[in-house]
């Protein structure tokens, strides 16, 4: 699992011109599944994603995609780790550890 973290790199006037392709995009990552959480951070600088793939590479395909990130107007910090532990309602994201 990967916890994706949105800092943006422009005036928030800048990101707004490309929210709507944003947000386009993420509901693409939605429906094939690879976002299951995402949202603002709060003071408005960013975001935060919760994103499930097979690996980094993956990930970072995804993020490159990202509107936003096409225009330049952020930048992404990607944390892998291990959901061993869940709510009940995440249990098919559980994971294991690497043996």
């Amino acid at each position: 699992m990967f916890i994706l973290e949105l800092t943006y790199t422009a005036p928030v006037s800048a990101v707004d011109e490309h929210l709507e392709a944003h947000v386009a995009w993420l509901d693409e990552q939605y429906e094939t599944g690879v976002f299951i959480a995402s949202g603002r951070k709060n003071p408005r600088d960013g975001g935060v994603i919760i994103a499930v793939a097979d690996d980094r590479a993956r990930i970072e395909e995804v993020t490159a995609a990202d509107p936003f990130a096409v225009a330049g107007v952020c930048a992404y910090r990607i944390t892998e780790f291990y959901a061993t532990k869940t709510a009940p309602e995440l249990a098919p994201y559980r994971e294991r550890l690497p043996g």
